[in-house]
């Protein structure tokens, strides 16, 4: 019996990874949850997977309590779903404990990279990635050795803005950003999506996670979402992962990585699929995407800053304080005021705090100009 902690577990990958325990009952056990701050449908979950209330808790962003939870002794398996730069304190505890991380909070690893992996070397801890994208290069790697590997393609959706120009994109609301035409997720992810910052901080993480350079990192739009991304190798063949989008896969993977689970999520149904089609990104229209890569180029502490900038932004945004457009707009700023090197943890929540407020600053300057 697997013992597995879901941490975000009130959430789109959390409701998503019970989901798959459900029907898998003899295979793994809950034993711990974490919730920002749904105490009633935490209280629920609890209850259903038998979690003993001192290990299910609302933590809304204590480090300590998050933790805690992610030290628990009999947790073979941490699912960091955590929101944002949150969920640091969840992906360090379990790799210095050698826990298996399934690792669906990508901040913490894009923010900390140097750190969370010299972590993962010492606690003897393994990573394997919940985002469709990284599932599915890590699937594709099993095909050939590193040194083999010529470069990774990430696909992306192009999210609910694909093929729309800056003057159209300046008259985006709210309610526009969140609607994503394939993927269910939480509205900071969605809003990720829209700008590409998401995939950009994929391909950061893609970086951290594979070891493979940035000039052998690629994007490629793909709105059908079936393709979830592909490995190209030294000879010519390139091999992808195809599935239609249901995130239960990923998830299902990653608990029990190598092997797979005995059930089908987003299985193919050959006869209705008519095309699968590609485009290059747009980035005059989504500047978020160069940035990251700028900022994984640069290194040190430009990825945290980078991930910091963007929280705040995003969360203006939400709140209608600044317009969709200006999202790239402060993450670029807030770059380009430099960032210094990072070797601690401590390094890290320092480059985070001061993003944030090199971030608010610019936020509130554009809110009282407006």
């Amino acid at each position: 019996m697997t013992g597995v902690a879901i941490l975000g577990s009130t959430g789109s990958i959390g409701t998503q990874a019970l989901d798959v325990i459900r029907s898998h009952r003899s295979e793994y056990e809950v034993v711990a949850l974490a919730a920002g701050r749904n105490a009633e449908l935490l209280a629920a979950q609890a209850a259903e997977f038998g979690v003993d209330p001192r290990w299910a808790r609302t933590t809304g962003d204590d480090p300590e309590a998050l933790a805690e939870l992610a030290a628990h002794p009999d947790a073979d398996v941490v699912l960091n779903a955590v929101v944002g730069f949150a969920g640091l304190p969840v992906t360090i505890t379990a790799l210095e404990q050698g826990k298996r991380l399934a690792l669906a909070n990508k901040e913490s690893l894009i923010a900390g990279g140097a750190v969370v992996n010299e972590v993962r070397r010492k606690g003897g801890g393994e990573i394997v990635p919940v985002d469709s994208e990284h599932s599915a290069v890590y699937q594709c790697l099993r095909s050939g050795t590193a040194g083999e590997v010529l470069r990774v393609l990430l696909t992306a959706s192009g999210g609910p803005f694909r093929g729309k120009t800056r003057a159209e994109l300046a008259l985006v609301q709210v309610e526009d950003a969140l609607k994503h035409p394939t993927w269910d997720m939480g509205a900071k992810i969605t809003i990720d999506s829209s700008t590409l910052m998401n995939k950009g901080l994929e391909v950061i993480e893609a970086h951290e996670l594979f070891g493979v350079d940035y000039d052998r990192i690629e994007v490629v739009v793909h709105p059908q979402s079936v393709i979830h991304s592909m490995v190209e190798f030294v000879d010519g063949a390139t091999i992808a992962q195809l599935s239609m989008p249901d995130m239960r896969l990923p998830i299902g993977l990653a608990l029990g990585a190598p092997g797979r689970l005995h059930q089908p999520f987003g299985a193919i149904d050959w006869t209705t699929l008519s095309s699968l089609t590609f485009e290059t990104p747009d980035l005059g229209a989504f500047p978020c995407l160069a940035l990251a890569y700028e900022a994984g180029r640069a290194g040190g502490g430009a990825p945290a800053t980078l991930s910091a900038a963007n929280e705040v932004a995003v969360e203006a945004f939400l709140a209608r304080r600044i317009p969709w457009l200006a999202i790239a707009e402060v993450n670029g700023e807030v770059l380009a005021k430099g960032v210094g090197n990072v070797s601690t943890v401590a390094d890290v929540l320092e480059a985070d705090r001061v993003a944030r407020v090199h971030a608010r600053a610019i936020v509130d300057r554009m809110a009282e100009a407006a």
